[in-house]
């Protein structure tokens, strides 16, 4: 896919050369100064007459006619140099591959270092370059009948780079493309409707993921999780004519099992809402009740791939939430693995349920830090809107590497509380030890902190992925639909881990 030449761009022949532009007073200065001598000018005048914009991820495209050996230039806006960051320049870079896409290009080029500044060099724009091109350009191409128009992509791409040694900007292209196509993973799981995918299905994923990457693999069938007590993960799965998976991957970077960290993610492949339905709207788009799942296979791909020296244990509970003779109902109680008992009132809440005793099973295989992911609660959507993902903790240091690497992905979290009260409201039951909905306010600290019941004293993060786990609006690194959210980020936890 990429090639990585120590020159100059501007005599070879590209379907498409792109430059970056920075806002500046003098657009084509120095090394770019050849591209504007070579139209006598005539670029200035474009700039001056806003036909080209150094405007922030502004893209502007102009025919060569011969004047220089690519046939076209491609300009991105970069705003101010010192405002550059990387977040921006991945931004930058994702809307002019979009524009190379809908143009049907099959070929370009990329002038690297017009694409750096002090804040940001060359490996980081790399980086960047390739975890753009590899989000921005990413399609689900779903069921309708195929068309008789062929398809045309980009299937290869030189970088020019004279600032930087050629096998370290390499290094940084592929990183960046593994973040990318690991969140691209992650998304196409989540837009498979459920009906495609279901609990057999993800276990099946995740079979082929410890193929290609030597995992070590564990899939707990419905016999083996009533031998292990998992009363909370069946209850769940009581109204569903699929089987339910426990499905465990485990990477070994270091020599000794210790210092392990737990990614759990949520795995309801679809949610009725149990005898607690939801409304006919509110039902619609619940084939992505598995975003926790999909954003943790999506980030074992990328560990899978770039081999960290990290230890992992990867646990995805997987059931859907159906409505049946045989279902879990309001005033049932449960006991789960750890033993302890659960009131449930609300059957809708059953993705805290699951996680209960993927959080256990975790532990049970030595995970000493946690991290679950959980599309769980719509008042994480009320409280952070759909821009932001909902995080809880019981450990300050552990919640400090989580946001650094959130802040690292470009994937923002805030973080909510969890104080004594929010505690005794989840154990506030007559009946059992803990019960699932204490109420509406604070629903989505409810949730977390229910959670937390069985992280106990591990070092822990929770993250409400339900308004980020997918967007109705196609932006410059992606399209409408599932975003991958937090496969990045749980890779670079992994990758930056600090004990």
């Amino acid at each position: 896919m990429f090639t990585v030449q120590k020159e100059k761009p501007f005599l070879k022949a590209h379907e498409c050369l792109i430059i970056g532009l920075f806002d500046q007073p003098l657009k084509f200065g120095g090394s770019l100064a050849v591209v504007d001598e070579a139209f006598t000018g005539e670029l200035t005048e474009l700039v001056k007459s806003g036909d080209i914009s150094a405007r922030e991820s502004r893209v502007s495209k102009i025919h060569t006619f011969g004047r220089l050996a690519a046939k076209r230039l491609y300009f991105v806006g970069l705003g101010k140099e010192k405002e550059l960051s990387f977040e921006r320049l991945r931004e930058a870079f994702g809307s002019v591959f979009k524009t190379i896409q809908g143009d049907k290009r099959e070929e370009a080029a990329v002038y690297l270092d017009s694409f750096i500044s002090e804040a940001v060099d060359a490996l980081d724009s790399a980086h960047a370059l390739s975890e753009a091109f590899a989000l921005s350009t990413y399609q689900f191409e779903g069921y309708k009948q195929k068309s008789n128009e062929p398809e045309k992509a980009i299937t290869s791409m030189t970088v020019y780079s004279e600032s930087a040694d050629q096998e370290d900007v390499k290094a940084a292209l592929t990183v960046g493309y593994v973040y990318g196509e690991g969140t691209n993973s992650a998304r196409t799981l989540v837009n498979i409707p459920g009906n495609l995918l279901t609990a057999t299905d993800l276990a099946q994923y995740a079979q082929e993921l410890s193929e290609r990457y030597d995992f070590e693999l564990e899939i707990l069938e419905k016999e083996d999780m009533l031998k292990l007590g998992m009363g909370a993960l069946l209850a769940v799965n009581q109204g569903s004519t699929e089987p339910p998976k426990m499905i465990v991957l485990k990477y070994q970077g270091k020599d000794e099992w210790n210092d392990v960290i737990g990614l759990v993610g949520k795995g309801i492949t679809f949610d009725t809402g149990g005898y607690s339905i939801k409304t006919k709207a509110g039902i619609v788009g619940m084939k992505t009740d598995m975003g926790g799942a999909a954003a943790v296979l999506g980030a074992m791909e990328i560990i899978g791939e770039l081999k960290p020296e990290q230890n992992v244990v990867a646990v995805i509970p997987s059931t859907d939430n159906m409505i049946s003779g045989n279902a879990l109902k309001p005033d049932d109680v449960i006991t789960s693995m750890s033993g302890k008992t659960i009131e449930v009132l609300n059957t809708d809440a059953e993705g805290r349920l699951v996680l209960a005793d993927a959080v256990t099973y975790a532990k049970h295989h030595g995970a000493g830090y946690l991290v679950d992911v959980a599309t769980l609660t719509g008042g994480v959507i009320t409280a952070l809107g759909t821009d932001t993902t909902g995080a809880m903790t019981n450990n300050e240091a552990w919640f400090e590497q989580v946001l650094e690497a959130s802040n690292e992905a470009g994937e923002p979290i805030w973080r909510l509380p969890i104080f004594e009260s929010h505690k005794k409201r989840v154990r506030n039951s007559k009946m059992a030890d803990l019960n699932n909905s204490p109420g509406s306010e604070g629903h989505a600290i409810m949730g977390g902190a229910f959670i937390g019941e069985f992280a106990e004293e591990t070092p822990w993060v929770h993250l409400d992925i339900a308004g980020t786990a997918t967007t109705n609006k196609a932006g410059c690194l992606g399209p409408a639909g599932a975003t991958g959210v937090m496969s990045r980020t749980l890779a670079l936890i992994v990758e930056r881990f600090e004990k």
